[in-house]
């Protein structure tokens, strides 16, 4: 009997589950941006009881769509608790502008601002996970608001105003880099447009030579959106699965969560 209990128990312990493990769930919500305007957001929340280390999402110019869905919903299922404001929607931009509206930047702190004041939240700094277009508002709010961002992660993103002159796109980096002191793990494709690369690798040694923590990982052989390209390659595939977790434990470590994905 006293061996049943045993097995028993080490049975027991070994289906235990971290709270937050599981189906996320999502849900949608329409919130408002400083000047009024209505934005959409989506909410994912992980299973268990709260609070949960809040996260931001924002997606590239190419909309929300059922790609940036399942990201979401994969952060969620991580333990985050994740906020993504749909920064065109609400204000009727078309997919793909090549112009940055500044007036969108409302739309992302407003995001920001329902993150922080949602009650299954975690009172603590949030992490922000951009893509393309989405880490340029991340750095513009960590220049703005460093208070209240813990860390970013940036898939290929913008690191100058998409807005500058050629010669700024070619050879200067945002003036929010010289700034900031968010850490920012930057993660891209060997293959991706050269000028993408180009602003990334200016934005490392910017923010090294400055003392801001930073890494900047390349992936040989995966091309430009290599996360979520619909003819993704085996190598497409790990770098996607790697990327993500790589992203987890830079706002584990940033965030100061611990080891169960929970607050301090």
């Amino acid at each position: 009997m006293k061996r049943l209990a045993i097995a028993g128990a080490i049975l027991a312990s070994a289906l235990v589950v971290p709270a937050w493990a599981g189906a996320a769930e999502l849900s949608k919500t329409t919130i408002r941006a400083a000047d009024g305007t209505e934005v959409p957001v989506e909410v994912a929340t992980p299973a268990g009881k709260g609070p949960f280390p809040p996260v931001l999402f924002i997606h590239a110019k190419r909309g929300y769509e059922g790609d940036e869905r399942a990201h979401v919903r994969e952060l969620a299922e991580q333990g985050f608790l994740v906020v993504a404001p749909d920064w065109q929607s609400g204000r009727f931009i078309e997919r793909w502008p090549s112009a940055h509206n500044p007036e969108t930047e409302m739309d992302v702190e407003a995001g920001l601002d329902y993150l922080k004041s949602l009650p299954n939240a975690c009172r603590q700094p949030v992490g922000i996970v951009g893509l393309s277009r989405g880490p340029y508002y991340a750095i513009r709010l960590a220049a703005k608001r460093s208070a209240d961002i813990a860390a970013i992660v940036s898939y290929y993103g913008h690191m100058q105003n998409p807005n500058a002159p050629e010669p700024d796109q070619l050879f200067r980096i945002a003036p929010e880099l010289t700034q900031i002191t968010t850490p920012i793990l930057y993660l891209i494709g060997e293959q991706d447009y050269e000028l993408r690369r180009m602003n990334g690798g200016r934005a490392f040694y910017a923010l090294w030579e400055r003392g801001v923590p930073v890494e900047y990982q390349v992936y040989p052989m995966a091309r430009r959106a290599f996360d979520f390209r619909p003819d993704q390659t085996p190598e497409e595939k790990i770098a996607t699965r790697h990327a993500r977790e790589r992203a987890k434990d830079w706002l584990i470590k940033w965030m100061k969560l611990t080891p169960q994905m929970r607050c301090q």
